[in-house]
């Protein structure tokens, strides 16, 4: 199965990115997905359930511990795994 998780991290900051907005890209830039897209307003990610699912476990984790208060995400089935 594939997945395609997209999320925010609050608090916002318009003038720098917050520590937890930074984490939480790093996680997702150093898991093994495809089709990474990070923004200011929006992140997503695409990969294999496991992957997705290991990186959302682990961005929750660390973006909470660096300061976020409110982590919006959503995980959707895009496919079959075609490995």
């Amino acid at each position: 199965m594939r997945l395609r998780v997209e999320f925010t991290t609050e608090p916002f900051d318009l003038d720098e990115a917050p520590t937890h907005a930074v984490v939480a890209r790093e996680v997702i830039h150093g898991a093994e997905l495809d089709a990474v897209d990070v923004g200011p307003f929006g992140n997503t990610a695409e990969g294999g359930a496991d992957e997705v699912l290991t990186a959302v476990d682990a961005l929750l984790r660390r973006a909470l511990a660096s300061g976020a208060t409110r982590v919006s995400l959503q995980v959707n089935v895009i496919g079959e795994d075609v490995r």
